[in-house]
C-alpha cells in the first residue's frame, strides 16, 4: 500500500471513531436524562404514597386501628425524609406497614383506597422505569472502549432502587366493605 492509501485509511477510522463516540456520548446523555426523568417520577410517586398514609393515618384512625395509625404516620414522615439516609429501608417499612392493613378499612372513603392501590401500582412501574434506565445507563458505561475513553466523565454510577412493592390489595382497596 501507498503512503497514501495508509493516510486514508488511518484518517476513515479515526472519523468512524470520532463517530462512534459522538453518538455514544449523545445515547449517554440521553440515558442519563432518562434516568433522572425516571427519578424524578419514581419520587413523585413515591412522595404521593406517604401522604396518603399520613393522610389515613391522620384522618381515619379509628378505621386502621389508633396503634396502627401513630405507625403508619411515623413510616409515612420517615419514607419522606429518612432518618438514617436509608430510603429504600423507609419504604420498604412503609408499604410493609400498607399492605398489612385490615382488608376493610370501614369509614375510610373508597376514593382514598382506591388512590392508595392506584398509587402503589404506579410505585411498582415508576421503580421498572428507573431500574431499566439505570439498567441500560450502567450497560453503555461498561463498554470496554467507553471505559477506555472514559466517556462518563466524572458522573457517578446511577444506583438502582430496589424495593418491595408489591401491591398486595395495598390499604384494602378494590375489596368490597362489609
Amino acid at each position: 500500500m501507498t503512503p497514501d492509501a495508509w493516510l486514508l485509511l488511518v484518517g476513515a477510522l479515526v472519523l468512524l471513531l470520532a463517530a462512534w463516540v459522538a453518538w455514544t456520548l449523545t445515547r449517554l446523555g440521553r440515558l442519563e436524562d432518562r434516568v433522572e426523568r425516571a427519578w424524578l417520577a419514581l419520587d413523585t410517586q413515591l412522595q404521593r404514597r406517604a401522604g396518603l398514609a399520613e393522610e389515613l393515618a391522620r384522618d381515619y384512625p379509628a378505621a386502621v386501628g389508633e396503634d396502627r395509625a401513630e405507625y403508619l404516620a411515623a413510616f409515612a414522615a420517615d419514607a419522606r425524609r429518612p432518618v438514617d439516609g436509608d430510603r429504600e429501608l423507609s419504604e420498604n417499612a412503609l408499604g410493609r406497614e400498607l399492605r398489612e392493613l385490615p382488608g376493610d378499612l370501614r369509614g375510610v372513603p373508597h376514593s382514598l383506597r382506591t388512590d392508595l392501590e392506584g398509587t402503589g401500582i404506579r410505585v411498582g412501574l415508576a421503580r421498572r422505569f428507573y431500574n431499566d434506565a439505570v439498567r441500560d445507563t450502567r450497560a453503555l458505561r461498561r463498554s470496554r472502549l467507553a471505559r477506555l475513553l472514559r466517556l462518563h466523565g466524572r458522573r457517578p454510577v446511577p444506583r438502582f432502587f430496589d424495593i418491595d412493592d408489591r401491591v398486595e390489595q395495598a390499604a384494602g382497596a378494590g375489596r368490597p366493605a362489609r
